[in-house]
């Protein structure tokens, strides 16, 4: 019996395991024209919310970053904008070019309202300002999140980063999801998204392990019902034993879940108890490096020099600050026996300090106050402040070295800047001044259990001294006022400058020491609030020392506050258990001076003379009339701020684009390269063989089903057919004669040679469409071609009669069929 003579849609391709010496799968392929079957509805459900579960593991991952959930409105923003450009570059068939177009105008149309709704108009349409922050944000925000203590504010910029990440992130993965033949690519920019945001986040994860295990639960997941999912190659017939395959394929999707979820149960189960109890390591660790405030020395050692060298010179001016407030300079808790200074020790200490962020001191309570300062004499770290700072903001040439070197304490609300404050700098500080109890208020209070660094140092009658003054005291206010009237009106004040009482600076424990013992206590803030705070403590009270400025009674009321050395103050603050910590002022009035002691001389004055009267002054000749050019610099300014608006636009624009197109200049570099060696080959035979290899990946981009392991003459053959190119079956001979003639070709007939391949692989983009031709050159099924990730062969028979013989062959009867298959054995 004669072998039947097989059709050319059942005929099966020839197999073999190489062609040349590159090793190309079994591949088949439809006609270059022939469109894509539209996706089932029951996919488009599948890939979508795969997607947004995926996407949503990285975005409930940036929870400890933020401050609260206010972020969420971004990111979720961004996957959901991010998911319907991919679904409609998938649906009306878009390029990447399109697509990525899509993707940076909806960044900006849509970015303010969700980034940024405070520089937008009704929290929705977009200004120059809001355009200019997304520009300079696409480049400049992940280093301010990453520069700044976690959790972050979303008033600061900082939501621009969840906000592109998500956009980005969705657009690749939804796009990928549902053109991408292979579902694996979808995973990669999802898993980018998931490793991006654990660099970007805290050391301590919202949900350690669960994340991890969730992404590869979803993702397995998806992989295993879109490969159930796949057309099958064979017809099943409609009889019993399409029952059987069906419900053998439900068993294996189920056994397989099941499996699955077992291994993910399993696998949480066990890193609960395996992982490791120390957090792990992320780029806001190396970004951010540790503070040390012990670099300083203490702020209370300059006060005599600040009283002497500044008593009238402005050391800065504060406006803004309502009656009665302070301005803190620093606070100390820790004694050495020669200084009072901040702490070394760990969280909630005076030392404690972190980068100055939009969300410090969120527990406090009292009166909001916006205060403006403006740097004139002073000059150090330390940086003037009032009440308890929620942000600051800074202003002028060097706000961007100010704001990346300040730091705050929220314990003892002291800020810092490590780049020094200097005169013309400015900031403006959004603050909260608790206020101040009455004494009947704190009538039934006790002390806060607060913890302090023992002190050192202290003398021991300083203990006798304190228990005998507290002795009478029923209560803690009463205590503390006792320690308070002791000073305040038993010492005397003098800065023991030129002209007045002598008072030695210093705050060591000799000084104070010398001061409680003496018959008359002479001192200033520096020596009173010092031995206060030593006397409380040696009693279990609660006590540090805070040195800053506060307005004389007649100044209080001024708009402005000018700090000076003669504003300069030191008081003592005390934990009290609800009121928090209260200010105390030991130092004496400054009339309160010793009797014994020479006062300042007064000024010997002179007699006074009659002056004659001033000569007549000659008119002055006033300047000719300027032309007031106000309004063109005004004008000039406007153009300014618009072309680095539109510059900083166009450069977040490039930013985008960078990152979605990366991937595809990599896919160009890889092929350029490809021809590149097979051009340059040592042998020329091999040269000609790779200007073929050339062709037939050219080719196969374009969409031609080349056959795999293959003649020269049979890939010809299916060129010639698909592109309509009779050149191609003359150059394969041509090919076969090079290679395996006798003499090795020579140089000019290899220049020949690529010079055919060029003009025909050129010729294979006429009649296609500009999107078609940039499919082709960005297509990486040439790349993957011999490698575990090549991709699955196309058919040779298109879309349409596909279907159409499918659905011929599943609705014959079952005598057609029988009669059909004996007369192919006949």
């Amino acid at each position: 019996m004669t072998a039947p003579a097989a059709t050319p849609e059942a005929a099966p391709h020839s197999r073999r395991a190489a062609r040349g010496a590159s090793g190309r799968p079994a591949s088949t392929a439809r006609p270059a024209s022939a469109r894509p079957a539209p996706l089932p509805v029951r996919r488009w459900i599948l890939d979508l919310g795969v997607v947004l579960l995926l996407l949503a593991i990285p975005v409930i991952g940036f929870w400890p970053t933020f401050d609260g959930a206010s972020y969420l409105v971004a990111a979720v923003g961004g996957i959901a904008l991010g998911m319907v450009l991919g679904a409609l570059g998938a649906l009306w068939r878009w390029g990447v070019l399109l697509v990525s177009a899509a993707t940076v105008l909806a960044y900006f149309l849509f970015g303010g309202a969700l980034a940024l709704p405070h520089t937008t108009v009704a929290g929705v349409v977009p200004t120059l300002d809001t355009l200019r922050q997304l520009a300079l944000g696409a480049v400049t925000s992940w280093k301010e999140l990453l520069t700044t203590v976690a959790p972050v504010a979303a008033d600061d910029g900082h939501l621009i980063v969840p906000f592109l990440l998500s956009l980005v992130a969705a657009v690749l993965t939804t796009t990928l999801a549902l053109r991408a033949r292979a579902a694996a690519w979808a995973l990669i920019p999802a898993a980018v998204f998931l490793a991006v945001e654990i660099a970007l986040g805290t050391s301590q994860p919202v949900v350690p392990v669960v994340q991890g295990v969730a992404f590869g639960l979803i993702a397995v997941v998806w992989l295993a019902v879109r490969q159930a999912w796949q057309p099958e190659a064979a017809a099943v017939s409609l009889g019993e034993g399409a029952h059987a395959a069906g419900g053998a394929k439900t068993r294996r999707m189920l056994m397989g879940g099941a499996v699955v979820a077992l291994a993910a149960i399993a696998g949480v189960a066990t890193s609960g108890f395996a992982a490791p109890t120390s957090p792990r390591y992320v780029l806001r660790d190396v970004v951010i490096p540790p503070f040390d405030i012990r670099e300083f020395p203490s702020p209370l050692q300059s006060f005599r020099s600040y009283v002497r060298d500044y008593p009238d010179e402005t050391l800065f001016t504060a406006s803004g600050l309502p009656e009665g407030a302070r301005i803190r300079l620093a606070t100390m808790d820790a004694f050495n026996g020669t200084v009072y200074n901040v702490s070394d020790e760990g969280a909630g200490s005076s030392s404690a300090f972190s980068p100055a962020r939009a969300n410090m001191s969120a527990d406090a309570e009292g009166t909001d106050a916006t205060v403006h300062v403006e740097i004139a004499a002073l000059d150090g770290v330390w940086m003037p402040d009032a009440g308890a700072v929620r942000s600051v903001t800074f202003e002028g040439d060097r706000a961007d070295d100010l704001r990346r070197t300040a730091h705050y304490n929220d314990a003892t609300s002291t800020g810092i800047v490590t780049a020094r404050l200097t005169e013309g700098d400015a900031y403006t500080l959004q603050s909260v001044l608790p206020e101040t109890p009455s004494d009947d208020a704190l009538a039934e209070e006790a002390f806060a259990p607060v913890s302090l660094p023992d002190q050192e140092g202290v003398p021991q009658e300083f203990a006798e001294l304190a228990s005998t003054t507290v002795a009478d005291a029923a209560t803690p206010i009463e205590q503390v006022r006792a320690l308070q009237t002791m000073l305040a009106e038993g010492g005397f004040f003098s800065h023991g400058l030129e002209g007045e009482p002598l008072s030695r600076a210093g705050h060591g424990a000799e000084r104070i020491s010398t001061l409680l013992g003496s018959e008359q206590m002479v001192g200033d803030d520096e020596q009173y609030a010092t031995a206060m705070a030593l006397l409380a403590r040696e009693v279990g009270i609660p006590a540090r020392v805070v040195m800053g400025f506060y307005p004389d009674e007649d100044q209080a009321a001024q708009g402005v506050f000018t700090a000076n050395g003669n504003t300069l103050h030191a008081w003592v603050e005390v934990a009290f258990e609800d009121a928090g910590w209260v200010t105390f002022d030991p130092t004496p009035p400054e009339d309160q001076v010793p009797n014994d002691q020479t006062t300042k001389p007064k000024a010997d004055p002179k007699p006074q003379v009659l002056q004659p009267p001033p000569p007549p002054q000659e008119p002055v000749d006033l300047p000719p009339t300027v032309t007031d050019d106000r309004g063109s610099e005004d004008e000039d300014a406007l153009d300014a701020t618009l072309i680095w608006t539109i510059v900083a636009i166009g450069l977040g624009s490039l930013g985008i684009l960078f990152v979605l197109l990366a991937p595809f200049v990599v896919i160009g570099a890889l092929k350029a390269t490809r021809r590149r060696k097979r051009r340059s080959a040592d042998r020329a035979s091999d040269r000609i063989s790779g200007g073929w290899e050339e062709l037939v990946d050219r080719a196969a981009d374009h969409g031609a089903p080349v056959p795999p392991g293959g003649t020269r003459r049979e890939e010809a053959g299916i060129l010639s057919t698909t592109f309509a190119e009779p050149r191609v079956a003359t150059l394969a001979s041509r090919a076969d004669l090079e290679v395996f003639g006798p003499t090795e070709p020579s140089a000019t007939d290899v220049e020949a040679f690529w010079g055919e391949v060029d003009e025909i692989v050129g010729g294979m983009g006429r009649g296609r469409s500009w999107w078609q031709r940039i499919r082709a050159r960005l297509s990486i099924r040439s790349l993957l071609v011999g490698t575990r990730f090549a991709l699955p062969a196309r058919s040779s028979v298109p879309a349409p009669e596909r279907a159409k013989t499918r659905r011929s062959r599943t609705t014959r009867s079952e005598p057609e069929r029988s009669a059909s298959e004996s007369q192919e054995s006949e």
